[in-house]
């Protein structure tokens, strides 16, 4: 994220009084809305002329943390230092969007599926020769910086001599679970801008923006919950 995008991001989170964990991560989700006992989930962007970018390699794993999410859509002067007005987004909102990125990429995210289904315990053996006890450094070897080293120590299912390590099956799934993820890095797409046309549909926040915007975000959750208990 620049310098600019971020003091952009701050200034949306002082404007509609939300709150960031002081853990956060680059990764992890934007800003959170306490609503009564609920907590709500924002993704915060910044609109130019060419609309809002996203994500570089946006992919499955985008599409899952979007599920449920609220979105504000910040617009600025010419200068991108003062902010104009925003658009608010409940989850319903960018179904369209979302999911038409997501119907985009499916063929290839059937691809990466159907080729780690195709790793066998051949395909360890002739990577790694045979053997009925894999060490970490072998089972790094394959999935390299991907996993921390907690993930590694979790997956092991074998003990030898006090040093844990990982059986053939094991092995299996590790390279499977390697082989979709590298097939998958081409089942993205880079930075797809949301167009000004979309945006400009939603609900637009001008005055009073953390009152309006817990009214909207309000009014999505009891119409939710209607229909939650309508339907059960």
């Amino acid at each position: 994220m620049s310098v600019q995008d971020d003091q952009r991001e701050n200034q949306m989170i002082d404007r509609f009084n939300l709150h960031v964990p002081e853990d956060r991560k680059r990764a992890d989700i934007d800003a959170y809305l306490t609503l009564g006992d609920q907590t709500v989930a924002f993704e915060l962007k910044s609109a130019t002329s060419r609309g809002v970018s996203t994500v570089r390699d946006l992919g499955p794993n985008h599409f899952a943390k979007w599920k449920n999410m609220h979105w504000i859509f910040g617009v600025y002067d010419r200068t991108g230092t003062r902010l104009l007005h925003s658009f608010y987004a409940s989850p319903d909102d960018m179904v369209e969007w979302i999911s038409g990125k997501e119907e985009y990429i499916r063929p290839d995210v059937e691809l990466a599926e159907h080729a780690m289904r195709g790793v066998s315990a051949e395909s360890v053996t002739s990577l790694l020769g045979y053997s009925d006890f894999y060490t970490r450094a072998e089972a790094r070897w394959i999935m390299k910086n991907q996993w921390s080293v907690a993930r590694y120590m979790e997956a092991t299912d074998l003990t030898r001599d006090g040093e844990a390590g990982y059986s053939l099956d094991r092995m299996v799934e590790i390279m499977q679970e390697r082989c979709y993820y590298v097939m998958s890095r081409g089942a993205t797409l880079n930075n797809p801008h949301i167009p000004l046309s979309y945006i400009e549909k939603l609900a637009k926040i001008t005055v009073e923006p953390a009152a309006n915007l817990r009214r909207l975000v309000g009014n999505y959750l009891q119409s939710t919950s209607i229909t939650d208990e309508a339907t059960a």
